[in-house]
């Protein structure tokens, strides 16, 4: 069996909302909604929390996760990007306790509607398809449908975004037109080596498998407007 490793990373100093990660939303901390998932998925051999702050690492290993180290200041900042937390976590644990997953799974906190069930999917979905990836899209609404997206020149005039061609050559009926999607940053499941590739480290690969979730479920935490729709959608699910 092929070993999955979970990282929930979940930075300190949190300006849109402080304390956010365990802020509590529907009578827990939001930290311990992906924490639950990844536990009840049943897919890891370990699931790790990366922070660099202590009050979130107490708050994780409460909720039973482990917390094998401190993330470094400065992989902490507010425009640090994920790859490398994500390099540093996989690589301290390589180093320091002999542990080399093949497959990792980035879990963020601010992702609390994602349930058990899409992770143990999406990863029985990279299993059968062998692939380099697997992100988990939501379908984008017909309304903003890119091929009925419009550009617009200097003079006004517009245009198709997509072909450039005159509007009259637009799709009008919606039936007709192809489904797109969006990643919804829920889950992404990749092959440890894409993380220190030679040429191009990166989280996908060439091969990338779209896990399909509903809309319902894919809450993005990123300011109390985004914090008040999940609290509203917690209930209507019936998840607290």
């Amino acid at each position: 069996m092929p070993k999955i490793l979970g990282v929930i990373t979940a930075r300190g100093g949190s300006k849109s909302i402080p304390k956010k990660n365990i802020k509590e939303l529907g009578g827990k901390p939001l930290l311990a909604w992906t924490i639950e998932a990844a536990k009840n998925s049943g897919v890891f051999d370990r699931i790790i929390l990366s922070t660099d702050d202590k009050e979130i690492a107490a708050v994780g290993e409460k909720w039973g996760v482990e917390v094998p180290f401190l993330r470094p200041a400065e992989l902490a900042q507010d425009k640090t990007p994920h790859l490398p937390v994500m390099q540093h976590a996989v690589k301290w644990l390589g180093d320091n306790q002999n542990y080399f997953p093949n497959y990792v799974v980035i879990l963020q906190p601010t992702s609390p509607l994602r349930q058990s069930w899409h992770i143990k999917e999406a990863a029985e979905l990279i299993k059968k398809t062998k692939t380099d990836s697997v992100v988990s899209v939501i379908e984008i609404p017909t309304h903003f449908n890119p091929m009925w997206a419009l550009k617009m020149d200097e003079k006004g005039l517009v245009k198709l975004f997509v072909s450039g061609e005159p509007m009259r050559k637009r799709v009008y009926q919606r039936q007709l037109l192809p489904k797109v999607y969006i990643h919804n940053s829920a889950v992404y499941i990749f092959k440890r080596e894409l993380l220190f590739d030679e040429n191009e480290p990166n989280f996908y690969g060439d091969k990338v498998v779209g896990y399909v979730m509903e809309e319902k479920y894919s809450a993005n935490i990123d300011n109390l407007k985004d914090w008040a729709e999940a609290e509203k959608n917690i209930q209507e699910l019936g998840l607290a």
